[in-house]
């Protein structure tokens, strides 16, 4: 195994890739906790507002290890869901766009 793939392994057992939804708006965001921060992710989209993200695409790599982890976490059904109010909504993107 690789460093990477050592490293989405931990953060799928230890549940820290997270599915917040919104009640009863259905609204969803997805984060990883990684070394110590919480990046916010689009498995979807293909998106990770990590560092490594960001400059592996100027090198033409198409993932991170935040964005793996959360694959592999919905492939074994490991996701931490985590339900909120639609009135926590502003908060909780104020506060994540206070950490990027």
């Amino acid at each position: 195994m690789n460093k990477d793939s050592d490293r989405v392994e931990i953060l799928v057992s230890e549940k820290r890739v997270k599915l917040h939804i919104f009640e009863p708006s259905k609204r969803k965001i997805w984060t990883v906790v990684g070394k110590g921060e919480e990046h916010w992710i689009d498995p979807i989209g293909s998106y990770c507002s990590c560092p490594g993200f960001y400059f592996g695409q100027l090198n033409g790599k198409n993932s991170c290890y935040h964005l793996d982890s959360a694959r592999l976490a919905q492939k074994e059904n490991k996701i931490e869901e985590i339900i909120f109010s639609d009135d926590e909504f502003t908060d909780f993107l104020s506060g994540m766009i206070s950490d990027l």
